[in-house]
């Protein structure tokens, strides 16, 4: 696969914030019907968001990582790992390999703090995606916001 066309950073910025959160909302909330009330959480004014952006500057996808108490309840309270979530990609942007770039990039902020692995909430559809960067499913199938789920975890 060749490298994504697009530039991922930080979402440090408040436009960048809100870029995140328009193709979430596309992604989630529209094209996947999961309710905007469970979309954004607590957890979203302080962990780290990653934005991916084409050349000219258009919003393409988004991750977020969480970490330390926030990511407790996701990754079974060991504060060595993080929490990649909120992954979404514009539809016109899927299969370039934007959502890979994204998970380098939430990987790369987990590994900046000390983070030694990172777990996930993969949609049962997206397995395979996540096992080609590396993720180990593990647990039994699950449902969240009713979309059939598995966790998954990558040693970084």
């Amino acid at each position: 696969m060749s490298p994504a066309p697009c530039t991922v950073r930080i979402a440090e910025d408040p436009a960048d914030r809100e870029a995140c959160f328009a193709v979430r909302k596309q992604v989630f909330v529209v094209e996947q019907g999961v309710p905007q009330d469970i979309e954004y959480d607590v957890h979203d004014a302080g962990a780290v968001h990653v934005l991916a952006v084409s050349e000219d500057g258009v919003p393409l996808g988004t991750g977020r990582l969480l970490y330390g108490e926030a990511a407790a309840s996701q990754t079974g309270g060991d504060a060595t790992v993080g929490s990649l979530g909120r992954l979404a990609v514009a539809a016109e942007a899927r299969g370039l390999g934007v959502g890979a770039a994204l998970v380098r990039a939430v990987e790369d902020a987990a590994r900046a703090r000390g983070l030694a692995a990172v777990d996930l909430h993969a949609q049962t559809h997206a397995l395979g995606f996540y096992e080609r960067l590396g993720y180990d499913a593990y647990g039994p199938e699950y449902r969240e916001a009713g979309i059939p789920h598995r966790a998954m975890r990558r040693a970084l």
